[in-house]
């Protein structure tokens, strides 16, 4: 079949809009029209190059947060139906491996695949005038329709759009898991969250959530830190040094509990911010990446770490586990105990993708999302 898409042919570049065929499913995949993605910054990583893509990977179908209906499933794959509602999750998770066998479906091995856009037979199920054409994270939310493997789709209740589920497949559980696992907040901590958009925003309901008494939305966008407040934050601030010296008078002088660094674009200059404004055995959660070029530039004293055993912990989908915490989440929406709506400030079509990662850039946008006509 044919569907339209929007593709990433170079690094740096921008995201082109083309049509496409698309092969059918075979086993353990599904037809999937989507019914919207969300903008993530990751996808604009992609195409800044900020994040670079191993050789091969273009041209790539971009988007990776999506949610929508299953059209056809393949032969010999029980459990799933037309007309299943379904989230994609980002990190596929085969059930098999080392790490989903310990509970950590997050980081499968299946899980390298997702740069390089192919199967883990090396195929491909999109194709341009012949050529193959990669899918963002085996989903290409950017995908009118897409073949996406059982192994990276969820079904959700009827009762959810599926608009708002779109965002469980990265934002919500990546920042909601950043403060609830990866910062292991307990109640009456205090925390701080630097960066509140997609990400940042969920960490902030997360660690409100866990049962934080301070909780401190750090942004330089002041419409972004009032937000916040109905998202669960007790403070603003506009900087890092605000922010730090908000929580030491918290404190007694000692620093926050852990701080969840969500920017977009992170440095090394605010990784050190961060373990600045933490106290002894204080905790800094990296959600965040950096541009490729500053990979390795991470200023941070080793002493701060080995005499004040402050601790560094990367946060990859906030060590979820999407078969189980997707769902969870969608309930906690549905008893009204988790901000959805709320968090989609802007709908975009395809056509209009370029204007919504501008927005998201200009921290005009808590999440964009994308709906497919």
């Amino acid at each position: 079949m044919r569907t339209q898409a929007a593709v990433l042919f170079e690094q740096p570049g921008k995201w082109e809009v083309v049509d496409l065929d698309l092969e059918p499913p075979r086993q353990g995949k599904l037809l999937v029209e989507m019914a919207a993605a969300g903008l993530c910054h990751s996808d604009d990583h992609m195409a800044t190059g900020d994040l670079v893509l191993p050789p091969g990977a273009l041209p790539m179908a971009g988007g990776h947060e999506a949610a929508g209906v299953v059209q056809e499933v393949g032969p010999h794959t029980p459990g799933w139906s037309v007309g299943d509602r379904v989230v994609m999750s980002f990190l596929p998770a085969c059930g098999m491996c080392r790490w989903c066998a310990s509970g950590r479906q997050n980081l499968c091995d299946n899980g390298a695949l997702v740069l390089a856009g192919v199967r883990p037979d090396g195929t491909r199920r999109l194709s341009l005038d012949g050529a193959p054409v990669g899918q963002a994270a085996g989903v290409a939310a950017f995908s009118r329709h897409s073949t996406v493997s059982v192994q990276s789709a969820v079904k959700i209740p009827d009762d959810v759009p599926l608009e708002v589920a779109a965002l469980l497949g990265c934002g919500v559980p990546t920042g909601w898991g950043s403060a609830v696992r990866s910062a292991d907040v307990r109640p009456g901590d205090v925390v701080i969250v630097m960066g509140v958009g997609g990400i940042g925003m969920n960490a902030v309901q997360g660690a409100a959530h866990a049962g934080a008494s301070v909780v401190i939305a750090t942004d330089p966008v002041d419409a972004k830190r009032e937000v916040a407040g109905s998202f669960g934050a007790t403070h603003g601030a506009a900087t890092m040094e605000e922010a730090t010296a908000i929580a030491r008078g918290y404190t007694n002088g000692q620093g926050a509990d852990s701080c969840v660094v969500c920017v977009g674009i992170v440095t090394g200059e605010q990784v050190a911010q961060a373990v600045d404004s933490i106290r002894k055995a204080g905790t800094v959660v990296l959600t965040g990446l950096p541009r490729a070029a500053d990979d390795h530039s991470l200023p941070v004293s080793t002493r701060h770490l080995t005499l004040f055993q402050k601790r560094i912990q990367g946060s990859l989908f906030g060590e979820s586990n999407f078969s189980r915490d997707i769902p969870a989440l969608l309930q906690m929406y549905r008893q009204g105990h988790l901000k959805l709506d709320e968090l989609i400030t802007a709908r975009y079509t395809l056509d209009t993708l370029d204007q919504g990662f501008a927005d998201m850039r200009a921290g005009r946008n808590i999440r964009g999302v994308v709906v497919h006509g």
